[in-house]
Parts: C-alpha cells; structure tokens; sequence
C-alpha cells in the first residue's frame, strides 16, 4: 500500500498573509493569460471574446470559491492532489495531481520561451533555459525573498497595462463597429471555444491553494485571497481586451503592436518589458506551486521519498525545485508553443472539475459556500471541455493513463 503522509513530516513555514496570497495568484495570472490568450480568444470569436472572458471568468470564480473552502478546511501543500486522497480516493487524487503537474509544467515553459522571445528572440532557447536557471535559484532561497520579487513585478505589470488602457480607451467610442458580433446565437461554439481557453487564463489562482501550508489564518485568508484575485483579473481582462479590440479589432497579435499604433514607442516598449517581467512571475509563482504538489506526491509515496524532504534553514523542499525545474527544461527544450498551450486547456478542467467533486463531499460544517457553486464549477469544466480540439482530448487521456500506469508501477516496485 501507498506511504500516506504523517504528522510528524517536517511543515512548511506559514509565512503569507492577505497581500501577499492575493499577488502570489495575480503573478501566477496576469503573463501568459493577458499578453497572449486574449489575442487567441478573440481570434476564434471576434467580439465575443467578451462574453466569454466574462463566462470564462465566473466558471474560474466557482471554481476558485471550491479551491478556498478545500484549503481553508485542509491547508497543506498539494491542491487538489492533497483534497482528492481525502474526499475522494487515492487514484483519483493521483489524477489531479498528475494532471496539474503536466499542465503547468507546460505553462512555466511557454512563459520562460515567451520571455526568451520579448527580450532575446534570435536565442530564445539559451534564454529560457537561463531564465529557468535563475528562477529556480531564486525559489531555493525561501519563500519570503521570492515572495517579496513577485510583488515587484506583478505592481510594473499592472502598471503598464492600466497605461494601455488609459492612453487606448479614447478610440472606442470611434470604432464600436470592432465589437461585433458581442453576441451571436449561431456562433456560440466559437464562443464556449474561447471560453475554455481563456479559463485557462484565469487558473493561476490555484496557487493560493497548493501553498495552503504556508498560509497564515488559512481559513480566513484563502477564501478572501481567491475571491480577491480573480474579482481583479476578470476586470483586468475585460478592459485590456475592450482596449486591444476598440484600437486594432479581433485580428491582433500583442499588445504592444498595438500600443505602438496608437501611442508611440514608449508606451509599446513599457508593454514589452511588462510582458517580459510578466513572464518571469508566472515561471516563478509555477516552479513555487508545482514544487509543492510533487512534495506532497512525495509524502505520500507517489513519487521517490527524497522529493519530500525539506530543508530546515530555508523551509523550501529542495529536492522537489529541482525536479520540476528539470521537468520544466525538458519541455523548454520542446519549444513548441502550440502543444503546451493546448493541452493545458484540457488536463486543466479536468484537474478543476475534480477540485469542485471534491467540494462537493465536503460536509456541512466544513462548507463556507452553498454546494451549488460547486456543482455549476463541475458541470462547467466538463462542458467546456468537449470544446477543445479532439486530438488535445487524446494526448490528455493519454497522459492520465500513463500517469496511472507510473503509479502502479512506482508502487509495485517501492512497496512489493
């Protein structure tokens, strides 16, 4: 049988309050979601990009409000890999935690090879591969120090997007023809195609979850965090999206293109170095996350112990950096910008829609939210699902049989 975790396992520090936990989910959020997933959206829907920010960003809500109340009740580090071993069953738990793992590893990817682009494109792959070097270096420091770097960034990020929107918003009242169609019965397939895509765009929240360990008054701060974080990057979207479409319609491809259209080049230069420091917080804010779910699959014997080990001077689990930075260049390596971003959508609402399966257990007295929530964040996740491309379906049931096959096999091996 599988080691389950213990007691006596050294914990992580509690070391984040409010702030804190609400710009760790905005720097997991804002870099790949608004310099790259609003371009894609709108591309598939035009004007209804839009709504289906909009529907994209309530799904992620009742999500997010099933993550809190999960984190608050169980705050320990691993997610909804942690919540599935608890209310579900382990293979089940296994899933989630496997399917987090490859879907994010693909988004720390792209972000290191999106930053490589904006600052060094003719060597983008010595570039990422470095990024990948510094960041994990930096996580190996401690939370605190990494914490403290990540609200730098994420304040210049939304610095410069709230001066595109302000120096763009002028332009819409010329050009309300570039929102059409808002809305079209006929083209609601293209809508909920969006919509499933730029979910993803939203699910950095789900770092204010797995480092539910580090958390302090996780129960009262967790739900705030979620509710806080997403409220911000659904207005955050809304705008910079009505901008980009008032100033260049549907058929953009980054936003400092368009700064640069409208603006100038200064403006178009504060956008590229947004988009690069963006980068560098979403890959920080992952290497941070991930490193905690492979620590608690560690604990509970679903990967080597060794990547359960914590270090005493730091509280950071050192073994378990290192591995998802490794995973994280091999896939850098890869380079294929397409293939990561298109299976996350899937492996993604399937890790949620068992996020919100688990909520729905919860009892009574654990509950801080009516069960509906989590039904609609269920129902949700699976519907949006049957709209991504069918090959990216495969290569996700894919991964969730081989990640069942290394399960059985691991624990053959370690536990006879």
């Amino acid at each position: 049988m599988p080691r389950v975790a213990k007691e006596e396992q050294p914990s992580l520090k509690r070391v984040i309050g409010l702030p804190g936990a609400v710009m760790l989910g905005l720097g997991s959020i804002i870099g790949t979601g608004v310099f790259v997933s609003l371009a894609i959206g709108a591309d598939i829907a035009d004007g209804m990009v839009l709504p289906a920010i909009a529907l994209a960003g309530l799904v992620a809500l009742c999500n997010g409000l099933s993550s809190a109340q999960l984190a608050a009740d169980h705050p320990v580090s691993g997610g909804t890999y942690e919540y599935g071993h608890r209310w579900l069953n382990p293979s089940l738990g296994f899933v989630a935690g496997w399917m987090f793992l490859c879907a994010k590893s693909a988004s720390a990817a792209t972000a290191a090879l999106g930053f490589a682009l904006y600052v060094m494109p003719e060597q983008t792959l010595p570039m990422a591969l470095g990024l990948t070097v510094v960041i994990t270096g930096l996580a190996l420091t401690g939370l605190q120090r990494s914490n403290a770097v990540n609200t730098i960034i994420v304040a210049l990020v939304l610095l410069s997007l709230a001066a595109f929107v302000a120096t763009g918003a002028p332009a819409l009242a010329q050009h309300s023809e570039r929102f059409e169609p808002l809305f079209d019965s006929q083209r609601l397939p293209d809508l909920l195609q969006a919509a499933a895509l730029m979910f993803v765009a939203y699910t950095g929240y789900g770092r204010i979850a797995t480092m539910g360990e580090e958390v302090r008054e996780p129960r009262r701060i967790i739900p705030r965090a979620m509710i806080l974080t997403l409220t911000a990057t659904l207005i955050l979207y809304l705008a910079v999206a009505t901008v980009a479409l008032g100033n260049a319609g549907s058929e953009f491809d980054s936003l400092a293109n368009i700064a640069q259209a409208f603006s100038g080049s200064t403006l178009a230069n504060a956008l590229t170095a947004g988009a690069a420091i963006a980068m560098v917080s979403v890959l920080l804010n992952l290497v941070l996350g991930l490193s905690r779910v492979v620590l608690a699959m560690g604990r509970r014997g679903d990967l080597p112990e060794a990547t359960a080990n914590i270090r005493e001077s730091t509280g950071v689990p050192v073994t378990a950096t290192l591995v998802v930075s490794a995973f994280i260049a091999g896939l850098v390596c890869i380079g294929d910008f397409k293939l990561t971003w298109s299976f996350s959508a899937f492996t993604v609402l399937v890790y949620y829609a068992l996020t919100n399966l688990c909520a729905i257990r919860l009892k009574p007295e654990e509950r801080l939210y009516p069960v509906w929530i989590s039904y609609i964040g269920l129902i949700a996740c699976l519907s949006l699902a049957f709209f991504v491309e069918w090959r990216v379906m495969l290569i996700g049931l894919g991964l969730i049989a081989s990640g069942l096959v290394w399960k059985a096999a691991f624990n053959r091996a370690t536990h006879g």
